[in-house]
């Protein structure tokens, strides 16, 4: 063969093998956290983790492109902590932080890595962002609900229970989105002639020793706001309340399904699906700080007819007209 001959073929050949070895490599790998405030045997948890996946498997996001790290912080500061600097340690593209302590501590580690949040009640005064409709920074997401919707749960709660002049409000005083939380809860009891009484729940003890003392007093009955120490708590607050004949409204419905009275809030598991479209555009070019902050789309209803049938409690006909499901 001739030099020049033998030269062509040798450059031909080199050339055409970056363009081989790129048909026969792997689609991209990206990465996403997930720092969940919920124990990872809790129920809800996982059906929030499911319910997250299938969506951005929907979009496209398989096990052949996508890998996602997830962390339990069982609703523990030091937990959400160490969680958070492993998560960002690992340089994922985008991380999705659920409740508010999770996405502070987050937060405090980086500034820079987009973070989604679900199940946030105040972003804005807990500082997790300037503003709702430009979050200006690294982070947004989806809220539980607005402050105004805290209202509902004490005049629930007297119409269901007209009897009612003392109120528990379950919150974590950890959590800096239960202060405001609870003023809403506070002030729209005071105008419904309720006096609106904080209990924690960062551990059992604290919860049965609470309610001992609160059922002691008569006329009275509970409010449980979301938080993860509900969650954790929520089996114990619901025979608790039943034992010691205490009408509670929740804000959750799963709360109802498992024995509860009565709940009115946001569909929680649907903030998945929305922080799952919004992890989606992150991945495709999108900056957190162009998403707007959400709000829930759909409100709930539930009445356990059966749970106030044990209680004396004849549920009102315009409670009941205005139900979404009632469990009988």
């Amino acid at each position: 063969m001739r030099r020049r001959e033998f030269a062509t073929l040798l450059g031909g050949t080199v050339f055409s093998w970056p363009l081989a070895v790129r048909a026969q490599q792997p689609e991209q790998m990206r990465r996403v956290g997930m720092l969940m405030n919920l124990a990872e045997d809790n129920p809800e948890g996982q059906a929030f983790v499911a319910e997250f996946k299938q969506v951005l498997q929907q979009s496209g996001w398989t096990d052949r492109n996508l890998r996602i790290d997830l962390r339990w912080g069982a609703n523990d500061v030091d937990l959400d902590r160490k969680f958070a600097m492993e998560l960002v340690a690992l340089a994922p593209d985008v991380i999705l932080a659920s409740g508010t302590l999770s996405v502070a501590a987050l937060q405090h580690v980086t500034r820079t890595l987009p973070i989604i949040f679900a199940q946030v009640s105040d972003p804005v005064g807990a500082g997790l962002v300037n503003n709702l409709a430009r979050p200006g920074s690294n982070t947004t997401g989806f809220m539980n609900f607005e402050y105004s919707l805290s209202g509902k749960w004490p005049e629930l709660l007297k119409q269901i229970a007209p009897s009612v002049t003392r109120a528990g409000v379950f919150r974590n005083p950890a959590n800096p989105a239960g202060i405001g939380q609870f003023g809403a809860v506070q002030g729209a009891a005071q105008s419904l002639g309720i006096e609106a009484i904080p209990i924690g729940v960062r551990d059992d003890g604290e919860i049965k020793g609470a309610i001992v003392a609160f059922a002691s007093s008569a006329n009275g009955g509970l409010i449980v706001t979301p938080s993860a120490g509900e969650s954790s708590h929520r089996d114990l607050i619901i025979t608790l309340a039943a034992q010691y004949k205490l009408p509670a409204v929740y804000a959750d419905s799963y709360a109802v399904a498992r024995g509860g009275l009565i709940s009115y809030g946001p569909d929680r598991i649907d903030q998945f699906r929305r922080a799952a479209g919004y992890v989606d555009r992150i991945l495709k070019g999108e900056k957190p700080a162009d998403l707007p902050v959400q709000a829930p789309t759909k409100y709930d209803l539930v009445v356990n007819l059966k749970t106030a049938k044990a209680l004396g409690l004849d549920v009102p006909a315009m409670v009941l007209a205005r139900a979404d499901k009632v469990i009988e």
